[in-house]
């Protein structure tokens, strides 16, 4: 029964971030009739669990305030999560962030090449090449610069 519920509990797509990516979560927030997005952007400080119990937590720092949220990933709260930078770390929990200020408290960031993308280089071809035409009677090249 429980693996039935489980399966029914998991979301479809594939959430394809690490912790120290800065990423953006969007949650459904029902305020009276009304249903809106709200969007909470920071830092992936953890992820834990697994299977419909996974959850999340993310850090940011709003006006000087270093905020966490934790987020049920299979939640149906949750509209979709975006990932804005990848963080280059070493840990599976970054929660020595917590002690940091300031320029101190940012992440390196990880560049990634495309996979399949190679540089292409434009090699001039005979349609694409100009190329002076001899002109017919003209034997000699005149001077079009004065003096």
């Amino acid at each position: 029964m429980k693996d039935i519920q489980m399966y029914l509990g998991l979301k479809k797509e594939k959430f394809n971030f690490r912790t120290g990516d800065t990423v953006k979560v969007h949650t459904k927030v029902v305020e009276g009739e009304s249903e809106r997005i709200q969007v909470f952007d920071g830092v992936v400080v953890s992820r834990r669990g697994s299977g419909i119990a996974e959850t999340i937590t993310v850090r940011k720092v709003s006006y000087g305030v270093g905020v966490e949220r934790i987020f049920p990933i299979n939640s149906p709260r949750i509209d979709k999560i975006e990932v804005a930078k990848t963080g280059k770390v070493r840990r599976s929990k970054i929660y020595y962030l917590r002690g940091l200020a300031g320029k101190s408290a940012r992440l390196a960031e990880s560049v990634q090449k495309e996979a399949g993308i190679a540089p292409v280089s434009v090699e001039p071809t005979a349609s694409t090449a100009v190329q002076a035409a001899p002109v017919a009677g003209d034997s000699k090249v005149t001077n079009l610069t004065k003096g």
